[in-house]
C-alpha cells in the first residue's frame, strides 16, 4: 500500500526511510518550526499534531503518520495569515524568549480543552522551557497581554514586543539549521571512553569501507596548534591546552575522531567501526586530590600555555590579602567558618551546539577582480567575530576568507561563548570542499560541551557583637575540568564581587582553577559569582543568628554605600564604579514582603514553615574591555538599519537596541531594520556574554543613533534653509517650521549631494557600573518526606533604567527559575570512572512548569550614570542570590544548615531524620 500523509493541508507521498522519525520527515520537507531539542520525548520542543492529538514528533514514527493529518506551527494560521488565537496570545503576552521551545508550546497548548486548561502543571508536563520561568507562558495561554504599541519618539521604558516575535510564534524564525543545504555533508565524533589515555594507534581502515563515508578526522589530521575552546576578547585570558584532535584524551566523552559522510546514520556507523587502541593513563576526578603531590598531571605543558603550576595541575590561582584577617578575627566577639559546595550544571539550552560550514563566492572589488571563495560557518554561538578570529588563527587564513553568522540562537546561558563545534568542522570542510554540518546530540551536551564549575568554598567571617565585620576569608577550589576553558577568569571573578559588596578592613582570599578528568566546565551565567555567594550569603545568614541580629539588618551594617568603591583581597578595580545605587531599595523589598506576608498560611499542616533572604552584586561587562561597534543609518524608503554584531538569543538585545534608536531618532520600532551577529555587518563585536548586550552594545547603538539625529538635523537645516533649533525628528520626517520633510525626500537630496546619512558608534566597556539583586523566600517542608514547595518568591532588580519592564522581568524570571533548577535538583553527575552519568533529561531533571512559582518582581528606581540611557545589565545577577535565600529559608524551617547544592528531597529527609534521631540513617 503507497504512503501518503498531509501536512499542513499539503499532500506527502515520499516513503519515510526505516526507523524514521516524524520529526526529521517533517524537517527534511522544509517544515523547520518542528524544533530537534531531545531526541528522547523528554523537552516537546518537536511537538506537532497528528489528527489534532499532540505528540512528540521525535519518538513518532513517520510510518505511522501516513494517511493521517499532521499540524506543525507554520500550518496553525488561519486562511490568508490571520493567526490562530494561541499563537496571538503568544505574542500579547510574548510568552517566550529564545523561541526555542515555543512552537512545541504552541503545539500543545492549541490542543487543550476547557478540563485540562484548568490544569496546566499536568497539561503541561511534556514541555519545556529553559528561559522564561514559564509565567509568561501561563500568562499567554490565559489570554494575559503584556506588549504595548509602538509610539514615536517613546520607545525607552516601554513593553514593547520582541522584533522577531511574529516569525517566533508562527515557526519561520530560522535558527542555526533551518535552512536547505545542498550537497552536505554529516559529522559524528568518537568519544573517548576513559578519562585519561594516550592513543596508540587509530585504525580507519572498516570506517572509510562503509557506504556513504568520504573521510575520517584523527589527531594526525588536525593542526599542531594549541588554543583554548573559550572565547574573550583578550585569548590570553585562557590557557592554551586545547588541540582539535589530540593523542592524548583528558576526559570521557573527548572526542577522538571525526567522521564525515552523505548521511548521519553512515557516519555514526563509521565511528562503530574505528579501532582505537590506548593506553590507560591514572586519572584524577577529585580537584583536591589533583592538588596533592603524585597525583597525575594532566597537562604537562610550558609556561607559554599559561597554566600557572601544570605540575600540581593548577590551571590559575589568586591569593591577596587586606589588612591582617588574623587580627581581624582575633577581634571578633563571633567567628562563623564552614565549607560549602557546589555541582556541576548543565546549561541545557533546548538548542544543541553546532554549526553548517559551507562556501560561498563573492565577487571581486569593483566587479572587475575574480570571484573570491570564502568559508561561511553559520554557527549556533555567542560569539561571532571572536570564533572568526580563532578558526582565522587555527588554520592560517585571512578573516576577509571566513564569515561567521548566527542565526537566532537557541538559548545560551554562556555554554555558547566556547567553540566547540566550529573548530572541527572547518577542519573537514577544508579537507573535502563540501558544506559539512555537525550538530550535537543531547547527550553530547551533557558529556561532550561544558557545565557550570563544581566549587568548593570555604568561607570564614568575623563580627563583632554590633554587627561589624571585622575581618573576611575565603579558601576557594574551582574544578575546572579537563581543559582550563574560562577557568582561571571565572576563579578570579567568583571571589570579586562576592566579597567587594561588603565592608571589613581585614580580607585574605586563596583561590585555584583545578584541572581534573572531568568534563570540562565553562562559562556559565553569574560566571563563579554564583557559587561563592551562595557560601557567602549562607554564612552572613549563620553568623547574624549567632550574633542574635536580624540578618537584614546585618547586611544594613556592612555593605558598601553609594559613592564608594568595592574592594576586595586584590584591591580595587579601577573602572568599577557604583554609578548607581538601589541596593537599599532591593534590601527594602525583602523588608516589606517581610511586613505584609501571609504565605504560610498555604503551608499544610504539620509541615515546617521558614523563609529566608539573600542579596548580591555583579558588574555590568567584563574587566578587561568588551567591544562593540555600530552602525544606524537612513534607508532609502525612509526607514532605518541598525547593523550591530550582538548575538540574539532570547536576552532581548534586539528589542533594546530597536528601542533606544528609536527614541533617538523620534520613529517607531517598527520603522527599524537590523542586522547583527553576522561578521559581514560591523566592524567588531566582542560578544553576548558578560551582562554586556545593553551595556556594551546598546551604548555603541546610542552613540550612533544620535550621531545619526545630528546629521539628518544639520542636513535638514541645511537643505531647507530653517535654523537647526527649529526642526524636529518625528516618525518618518524632519519637522521644518511646522512643516514635514518626509525622510524619503531628505534621502534623496543627501544622494543628490553625495551624501551618506549614516552614523557609527563605538564602545570599549569601561567604564562599568555595579548591578544589585536580592531574593526572599517563604518556603514549607514536609518532616515525613522531605518534599519543599515554594509559598512565595519576592525579588528586588536594581537595573537601573529598566528599557522594557516586560522583558526585563522575563528575564529575572528566567533567572530565578533556572537558579531554582541548579538549588533543588540539576546535577551532572560523574561517576568513578569519570563518566557522565546523567546524559539526558529525564536523569537529569529541568525544571517544569508544576516546579517554578510566580515571583514578585519589583525593580529599584535609579538611573545609572555609566549604562546607556541609564540602563544596567538584568541578565545573570538574578542567578546568584537564589541558592543562599532558598538555603537560608531551609535552615529557618528545619533548623539544619545545608551547605552542598542541590537540595535534593532525600537529602533533606535524611537530614530531618538524623536530627530527629541524634543517629546517622544508613545510606545506599
Amino acid at each position: 500500500m503507497s504512503f501518503s500523509i498531509r501536512v499542513n493541508d499539503q499532500p506527502f507521498d515520499e516513503e519515510p526511510r526505516p526507523g524514521q522519525c516524524l520529526r526529521t520527515y517533517l524537517r527534511e520537507r522544509g517544515w523547520f518550526g518542528v524544533k530537534k531539542g531531545c531526541d528522547a520525548g523528554d523537552c516537546g520542543a518537536c511537538t506537532v499534531q497528528v489528527d489534532g492529538r499532540p505528540v512528540h514528533s521525535c519518538i513518532y514514527p513517520a510510518v505511522r503518520a501516513g494517511g493521517r493529518a499532521v499540524t506543525t506551527v507554520e500550518g496553525l494560521a488561519r486562511e490568508g495569515g490571520e493567526l490562530h488565537p494561541v499563537q496571538q496570545r503568544f505574542l500579547d503576552a510574548q510568552g517566550f524568549q529564545c523561541g526555542f521551545c515555543t512552537a512545541g508550546f504552541l503545539m500543545t497548548t492549541s490542543a487543550l480543552d476547557e478540563e485540562q486548561l484548568t490544569d496546566l502543571p499536568r497539561s503541561l508536563k511534556g514541555n519545556l522551557c529553559r528561559c522564561t520561568g514559564y509565567r509568561a507562558i501561563e500568562d499567554a495561554i490565559r489570554g494575559v497581554k503584556h506588549a504595548e504599541e509602538p509610539c514615536a519618539g517613546q520607545a525607552v521604558g516601554r513593553s514593547l514586543g520582541a522584533p522577531a516575535g511574529p516569525q517566533v510564534v508562527t515557526g519561520t524564525a530560522r535558527y542555526t539549521f533551518d535552512v536547505e543545504v545542498e550537497g552536505l555533508l554529516h559529522m559524528k565524533l568518537l568519544r573517548s571512553p576513559h578519562p585519561h589515555a594516550r592513543i596508540r594507534s587509530i585504525d580507519t581502515t572498516a570506517a572509510l569501507r562503509v557506504p556513504g563515508v568520504h573521510a575520517v578526522l584523527t589527531h594526525q589530521d588536525a593542526p599542531d596548534k594549541l588554543y583554548s575552546s573559550a572565547r574573550h576578547e583578550h585569548p590570553t585570558e585562557d590557557p592554551d591546552d586545547t588541540r582539535v584532535l589530540d593523542d592524548v584524551v583528558r576526559f570521557a566523552g573527548q572526542r577522538v575522531a571525526a567522521v564525515v559522510a552523505d548521511t548521519e546514520g553512515a557516519a555514526e556507523e563509521g565511528c562503530r567501526r574505528i579501532v582505537v587502541d590506548y593506553e590507560v593513563l591514572p586519572f584524577v576526578v577529585d580537584p583536591e586530590e589533583a592538588m596533592l603531590p603524585g597525583a597525575p598531571v594532566i597537562h604537562p605543558k610550558g609556561p607559554e600555555s599559561r597554566i600557572v603550576r601544570a605540575q600540581d595541575n593548577v590551571c590559575g590561582e589568586v591569593h591577596g590579602e587586606t589588612g591582617d584577617v588574623e587580627q581581624g578575627f582575633a577581634e571578633a566577639d563571633v567567628v562563623y567558618e564552614e565549607t560549602f559546595r557546589t555541582q556541576r550544571v548543565q546549561h541545557a539550552s533546548l538548542e544543541t551546539h553546532g554549526c553548517l560550514v559551507l562556501f560561498e563566492r563573492t565577487p571581486g572589488e569593483d566587479g572587475a577582480e575574480p570571484a573570491q571563495e570564502r568559508i561561511v560557518v553559520r554557527s549556533s554561538t555567542q560569539v561571532p567575530f571572536l570564533t572568526r578570529r580563532a578558526l582565522c588563527d587555527l588554520y592560517d587564513l585571512p578573516m576577509e576568507k571566513v564569515r561567521v553568522v548566527a542565526g537566532r540562537v537557541g538559548g545560551g546561558f554562556g555554554g555558547k561563548q566556547e567553540m566547540l563545534t566550529e573548530d572541527i568542522a572547518v577542519l573537514a570542510a577544508l579537507k573535502l570542499h563540501r558544506p559539512v554540518k555537525l550538530e550535537f546530540t543531547r547527550p553530547e551536551q551533557f558529556y561532550g560541551a561544558t557545565t557550570r564549575h563544581p566549587f568548593k568554598v570555604t568561607v570564614k567571617l568575623g563580627a563583632r557583637s554590633d554587627g561589624t565585620l571585622t575581618a573576611i576569608q575565603f579558601r576557594v577550589v574551582a574544578n575546572t575540568g579537563a581543559y582550563g576553558n574560562h577557568g582561571p577568569a571565572v576563579m578570579f571573578h567568583s571571589v570579586g564581587e562576592s566579597m567587594g559588596v561588603y565592608r571589613a578592613p581585614n580580607k585574605k582570599v586563596n583561590a585555584y582553577s583545578v584541572y581534573t578528568n572531568g568534563v570540562p566546565a565553562g562559562a556559565f551565567r553569574g560566571y563563579g559569582l554564583g557559587q561563592v555567594t551562595f557560601a557567602v550569603e549562607s554564612a552572613m545568614d549563620e553568623l547574624a543568628r549567632r550574633l542574635g541580629i536580624d540578618p537584614l539588618v546585618l547586611r544594613e551594617r556592612n555593605v558598601i554605600g553609594p559613592g564608594e568603591h568595592m574592594e576586595g583581597p586584590l584591591g580595587e578595580e579601577e573602572d568599577l564604579h557604583i554609578a548607581s545605587y538601589g541596593l537599599d531599595q532591593c534590601l527594602q523589598v525583602v523588608r516589606d514582603a517581610l511586613a505584609d506576608d501571609t504565605s504560610a498560611e498555604l503551608a499544610p499542616e504539620g509541615w515546617l514553615v521558614g523563609q529566608g533572604f539573600a542579596m548580591s552584586a555583579i558588574a555590568c561587562g567584563p574587566p578587561g574591555g568588551h567591544i562593540a561597534d555600530a552602525t544606524v543609518k537612513l534607508l532609502e524608503d525612509g526607514t532605518y538599519d541598525i547593523a550591530v554584531g550582538t548575538a540574539e538569543f532570547g536576552n532581548g538585545t534586539t528589542t533594546v537596541h530597536k528601542q533606544i534608536t528609536a527614541g533617538a531618532l523620534g520613529t517607531t520600532v517598527d520603522r527599524i531594520g537590523i542586522r547583527q551577529s553576522d561578521t559581514d555587518v560591523v566592524k567588531h563585536d566582542t560578544g553576548a556574554f558578560g551582562s554586556a548586550g545593553t551595556v556594551v552594545a546598546g551604548k555603541a547603538v546610542m552613540k550612533a543613533a544620535n550621531a545619526l539625529a545630528g546629521q539628518l538635523l544639520t542636513f535638514a537645516a541645511e537643505y531647507t534653509r530653517t535654523p537647526r533649533s527649529l526642526l524636529r525628528l518625528t516618525a518618518d520626517s524632519v519637522e521644518c517650521e511646522g512643516r514635514p520633510v518626509s525622510l524619503k525626500e531628505i534621502f534623496a537630496a543627501a544622494r543628490a549631494e553625495g551624501v551618506e546619512l549614516k552614523a557609527d558608534g563605538h564602545f570599549g566597556g569601561s567604564p562599568r557600573s555595579i548591578a544589585f539583586n536580592s531574593q526572599w523566600f517563604r518556603i514549607a517542608v514536609d518532616p515525613d518526606t522531605g518534599e519543599i514547595r515554594i509559598l512565595r518568591s519576592v525579588h528586588g532588580a536594581d537595573a537601573g533604567k529598566v528599557m522594557n519592564p516586560m522583558q526585563c522581568r522575563g528575564q529575572v524570571e528566567g533567572g530565578v527559575a533556572q537558579a531554582l533548577g541548579a538549588t533543588l535538583f540539576e546535577q551532572v553527575l560523574v561517576d568513578d570512572a569519570g563518566q557522565v552519568t546523567t546524559a539526558a533529561f529525564r536523569r537529569y531533571r529541568l525544571p517544569a512548569f508544576a516546579d517554578v512559582p510566580r515571583t514578585e518582581v519589583h525593580f529599584s528606581e535609579t538611573s545609572d550614570a555609566i549604562g546607556p540611557l541609564g540602563a544596567k545589565s538584568m541578565s545573570e545577577s538574578p542567578f546568584n542570590p537564589v541558592p543562599p535565600a532558598f538555603a537560608n529559608a531551609l535552615r529557618d524551617a528545619t533548623g539544619i544548615r545545608f551547605t552542598e547544592a542541590p537540595f535534593l528531597r532525600d537529602k533533606v529527609w535524611l537530614a530531618l531524620e538524623e536530627a530527629r534521631t541524634g543517629r546517622p540513617v544508613a545510606r545506599g
